[in-house]
């Protein structure tokens, strides 16, 4: 549906209007919160943004150049996923690099399914900052 321009809105339209912005005033001037924000991109525990780490032979070919692998949250974003390393981790985050990828389809019994797609995130520490979770080198 395509939205009218406010010059050419009906009256009606208008008026619903003008009572939304009286009655916001009225709710502000009175101190009350009238907007209901639903759980959007606001995530309480940083344990919410990293999901798991990545085991592969490319994700600990990348701890040589201090760089780790983490699957994360489908709707976390770069700050959001550097913010929880950082809580996480106690570590000094560089740069934040994502992927999305889509699941493969696989050929059941049955038909055809496809796994669950995955945002994976490869996380670039300061100079000196470690993670142990991998395990790294043993040398």
């Amino acid at each position: 549906m395509a939205i009218r321009h406010p010059a050419i809105a009906s009256k009606a339209a208008k008026a619903a209007k003008a009572a939304r912005v009286a009655k916001a005033r009225r709710h502000a001037a009175e101190g009350k919160n009238t907007v209901v924000t639903a759980p959007s991109k606001a995530y309480t525990d940083p344990r919410d943004v990293l999901l798991k780490p990545v085991v592969s032979e490319k994700s600990y070919a990348l701890l040589d150049e201090n760089k780790y692998t983490f699957i994360v949250a489908p709707g976390s974003n770069k700050t959001q996923i550097k913010q929880a390393v950082q809580a996480v981790f106690s570590v000094t985050v560089t740069g934040v690099n994502t992927i999305n990828r889509q699941g493969k389809r696989k050929r059941t019994k049955t038909g055809f399914g496809q796994r669950a797609a995955t945002k994976r995130a490869i996380v670039t520490l300061a100079e000196g900052d470690r993670i142990d979770i991998f395990g790294g080198p043993t040398a």
